[in-house]
């Protein structure tokens, strides 16, 4: 997987640990709609194993990944937003991609 950078300058992002992919890929909500897909990344689909299923605390969870506690709320954060979004929106949500084919 090759690192890069989110924007021009600065440091390369630290690539947290994934422990345990999940297993499905894609989650398509039955009455089909005609919305973009939402995609979420492996590190966000972890932020939301280790925490909201595992009951572990950020802090554990950006030590088990290898991050800090602040990385792991902004990844928390949106992945809970996507989550929601493709819910209540009823579009697609893609598992597993590092980043959205836009950026």
């Amino acid at each position: 997987m090759h690192r890069r950078r989110r924007g021009g300058r600065g440091r390369f992002p630290i690539q947290p640990n994934i422990g345990k992919k999940p297993k499905a890929e894609r989650m398509i909500p039955k009455p089909q709609t005609t919305g973009d897909e939402i995609y979420l990344d492996l590190a966000e689909a972890e932020v939301l194993r280790l925490v909201d299923i595992e009951g572990l605390y950020q802090e554990q969870a950006g030590n088990k990944m290898g991050v800090s506690r602040g990385t792991i709320w902004r990844l928390l954060a949106s992945a809970r937003k996507k989550v929601a979004q493709s819910l209540f929106e009823g579009r697609p949500l893609v598992v597993g991609f590092a980043e959205t084919p836009d950026n």
